[in-house]
């Protein structure tokens, strides 16, 4: 596809270097509480009123207003340790924003998306209002809003299409040059399980996405930022879509895709909890002819990215296997990928879990103890099966996605309930009561991970933090990334 009149144009513009972001280490006491959570809704509106400060003058500052479930975001970049970890065989570079975008990096614009005016998506979103605040990323501020259908125009709240507006902050991390990725990735790629790009808005040094909105959030939300545990058939059901969206982008795209950071946060889930992948700033095309992989500066979270990928900086379709592996795993036990605050051993699931994924007997040690036995026997088997073949050390014996879809495919109707099961209730008796996710339970919020304590396990550089624009505000955060560097 030919570069269009808009790449041209954006061929003559200068993209300002975003300036390298110094190391910082923020701590917070584990005893957050609602006090907490309002000094973090104003920290957050803070940010997000510098940044719209930069897009339009005129908006005023207040306070941020934290409403319905589905104003979720991934609100986790900036307040996380940034550590750099750089591969063997590449230097790190802290910026990922181009200071002058070749013509080539432009815009391939499709013709299914729509060109909003900056004005526009400014009153669609009432001004960029508090009200309208979903949440904050490397990227910038994302704003609920309303437009027309079948253009366009913005129209009165609640009437219309509702979109997810995602802004790009000057300063932010996630730099021009994945701002392009996602027009161009989702701009091309149509797919149930890919959340759908609406259009954009290019106007001078302002750049944003508007996205369908997705009203149930982010997998992350609902494993792990919850008083009640997601229901078994639920998580299978996410798991599948999670993988067809996966299998589509390997198997079936005109060319291959490497998504490149697949994990629990950039899982949106629709009304009917229907999986969709979102977030491709860090995508890259697969490699094409003979090659084997793509060679990149090593970007992604850290706990998700595959090992090989990590030391070599050669990225495949089986580094995003491994990342579903964890994904799976995580939907299997309730506990996340990095968890420095649980005991020694148990800080990294992967590693924590590898003795009982190589154990038949042992499988029921993995599963999340707050489904209370409301799993099913040979779902779990089959799920730690799969998740220990995606993790295999050796990329090459990984399955492709399709194979993984095949396998989840029964999974969710599955009725062989443990808690009816003789087996599962003598290997519960073994336990003697012990709730190894104990962490999970109501005392931490299913798994809520308090912000100090990071500094070893939550990596990132400034060199763009993708974050979902349908993650929970909360005051205690998810464990974030390992950015490593750009592209």
């Amino acid at each position: 596809m030919g570069v269009s009149h808009d790449a041209a144009k954006m061929g003559t513009e200068v993209v300002k270097e975003s300036k390298e972001r110094k190391e910082e280490i923020e701590g917070k006491d584990d005893d957050d509480t609602m006090n907490a959570s309002c000094w973090f809704k104003f920290r957050l509106f803070g940010r997000c009123l510098a940044s719209r400060s930069k897009i339009d003058s005129s908006v005023n500052g207040g306070s941020t207003v934290q409403s319905e479930e589905n104003k979720a975001m991934n609100d986790t970049c900036k307040d996380q340790p940034i550590v750099p970890v750089v591969s063997s065989s590449t230097t790190s570079n802290a910026g990922s924003t181009p200071s002058t975008p070749n013509l080539s990096e432009e815009l391939k614009i499709s013709s299914q998306l729509r060109k909003f005016t900056f004005n526009e998506l400014k009153s669609a979103t009432r001004n960029f209002r508090p009200e309208s605040l979903l949440g904050e990323g490397g990227f910038g501020c994302v704003f609920k809003g309303w437009i027309n259908e079948n253009g366009t125009t913005p129209v009165k709240a609640g009437t219309g299409l509702t979109v997810a507006v995602k802004t790009l902050n000057n300063d932010g991390l996630q730099g021009h040059k994945e701002w392009l990725a996602e027009v161009n990735f989702l701009g091309e790629l149509l797919h149930p399980n890919l959340v759908k790009l609406n259009g954009y808005c290019i106007e001078d040094d302002k750049r944003l996405l508007v996205y369908e909105f997705m009203p149930r959030g982010s997998l992350e939300n609902h494993l792990f930022r919850r008083s009640l545990p997601l229901p078994w058939p639920m998580r299978m059901k996410i798991a599948l879509g999670a993988a067809t969206g996966l299998a589509f982008l390997h198997e079936e795209a005109e060319r291959p895709v490497i998504y490149r950071d697949f994990k629990t946060s950039n899982i949106l889930l629709d009304a009917e909890y229907n999986a969709k992948l979102s977030d491709f700033g860090l995508a890259k095309d697969g490699p094409d002819g003979d090659n084997t992989h793509v060679s990149t500066r090593v970007m992604g979270t850290y706990g998700y990215a595959a090992p090989e990928y990590v030391m070599t900086g050669h990225l495949t379709l089986k580094s995003d296997v491994y990342s579903f592996g964890v994904v799976l795993l995580e939907m299997l036990t309730g506990r996340r990928s990095m968890d420095k605050h649980r005991p020694n051993g148990e800080h990294n699931l992967v590693e924590w879990a590898r003795p009982c994924l190589m154990d038949r007997r042992k499988f029921y040690k993995l599963v999340d103890p707050r489904l209370e036995g409301r799993f099913s026997m040979k779902g779990a088997q089959k799920t730690v099966q799969l998740a220990a073949h995606c993790l295999n050390r050796d990329p090459k014996a990984r399955p492709l996605m399709s194979e993984v879809v095949e396998i989840l495919k029964p999974l969710p109707k599955l009725k062989d309930m443990a808690c009816s099961s003789s087996y599962f209730q003598v290997m519960q008796a073994e336990r003697g009561g012990v709730n190894p996710n104990a962490r999970n339970g109501s005392r931490s919020q299913a798994g809520l991970v308090p912000r100090n304590k990071q500094t070893a396990r939550s990596l990132t550089i400034p060199g763009g933090q993708n974050v979902s624009p349908y993650h929970q505000n909360y005051s205690h955060r998810s464990p974030k990334p390992l950015r490593l560097s750009d592209q």
